[in-house]
């Protein structure tokens, strides 16, 4: 076992020290999510979890789902900021330049100010990330705009994304994952210190999965 912790408080667990179950769930997600980062690693813990949540974050690889990586990049973004998880909101803005966004937006993104697209999609995602964030209810116009611009495969493909971007920021922030130093070198998140974790319970806050019926039923 690793003595010294690699992501924040959370010592990772080498292949050769994992249980055979948790190899088992390891190479499912593998199979399922590619390379693993991040909060990835940390569910070989929970092998069970782990062969659950690996096919719904592999339908969110890049052509297996309805979304741009733009749009996806503009939700990501959003909800990151919104859970101040450092690490992967640093590493996400960096993404969000590579995936075609101009820097302005990406950092309007990040800082939470308001910003608008011409892409009729793109806005609609916007709007709908930041309504489900703050936990809002969703106008008539805002849910007829997003399916027209949509259609109901896209709309819950931007909720049930927003659900496991959730999942993965706040499964960090207990473990203040902080990342590679050179990673914020690269952004103005260098000089942001990491807030204190939130540990209360995520359906109390009103957030994440209750933030579904919120758009449908609004």
């Amino acid at each position: 076992m690793l003595e010294i912790p690699v992501f924040g408080r959370y010592t990772e667990i080498p292949y050769d020290d994992m249980t055979p179950e948790q190899q088992e769930g390891y190479r499912s997600l593998l199979d399922t999510r590619g390379p693993l980062g991040g909060p990835r690693k940390i569910r070989v813990h929970n092998p069970k979890l782990a062969k659950a949540i690996g096919p719904l974050g592999g339908h969110f690889h890049p052509g297996h789902y309805s979304l741009t990586e733009r749009e996806r990049e503009i939700a990501v973004i959003i909800i990151n900021s919104k859970w101040r998880s450092a690490y992967p909101t640093a590493a996400l803005e960096r993404r969000g330049n590579e995936a075609g966004l101009p820097a302005e937006k990406v950092e309007a993104l990040v800082s939470g100010l308001p910003i608008s697209f011409e892409d009729e999609r793109e806005q609609v995602v916007y709007e709908m990330a930041i309504c489900l964030t703050n936990s809002r209810w969703t106008s008539k116009g805002l849910y007829d705009r997003a399916v027209k611009a949509l259609g109901h495969i896209g709309i819950t493909d931007v909720i049930t994304f927003g659900h496991t971007t959730s999942l993965g920021a706040v499964e960090l922030s207990p473990r203040r994952h902080e990342g590679p130093p050179e990673l914020f070198a690269m952004t103005r998140l260098s000089s942001v210190p990491v807030p204190a974790p939130y540990n209360g319970p995520l359906m109390a806050r009103g957030e994440g999965v209750i933030a579904a019926s919120l758009f449908i039923d609004g």
